[in-house]
């Protein structure tokens, strides 16, 4: 399950990368639209920035905005900054020490494939892919 900071994270650069226009958003504005707490915010935020999705600029005129067009910023690698994992088991979590039945594991296939269409999925995706609305008017993202 994807927790609130994968989600909020990605709703974070989506309203920036829609309404930076040639500033920086502060972090009340964004999660005012957002309704996200600015605080749990923070947070989210300062990995962003410590891994250059987002740069921030201090005083007044400051604020935040996309250190990377919406294009290159991949929702797996999102994801996985914020979750930490997205592995489906603990034995394929990156850095796991091998796991001594995975010789004789039945269902380590299974887990190795969802892992891949996990990752194939959501590395299919962008900001940008998200940022599109519904010509119906359903662009609310969760």
């Amino acid at each position: 399950m994807i927790s609130t900071r994968g989600r909020y994270a990605l709703r974070i650069l989506i309203d920036l990368a829609e309404n930076q226009k040639d500033g920086y958003i502060t972090l009340r504005e964004a999660a005012e639209r957002q309704e996200i707490s600015e605080r749990y915010l923070e947070s989210i935020v300062k990995d962003l920035v410590r891994e250059k999705y987002i740069e921030g600029l201090r005083g007044k005129g400051g604020g935040y905005r996309l250190a990377k067009s919406p294009d290159r910023i991949n929702v797996y690698d999102i994801l996985r900054l914020m979750e930490g994992t997205l592995a489906p088991v603990a034995c394929l979590e990156e850095g796991s020490r091998p796991c001594s039945r995975a010789g004789i594991c039945r269902t380590l296939p299974l887990w190795e494939g969802l892992e891949k269409v996990t990752r194939e999925y959501l590395s299919g995706f962008t900001v940008q892919d998200l940022m599109r609305k519904d010509p119906d008017g359903f662009d609310f993202v969760i």
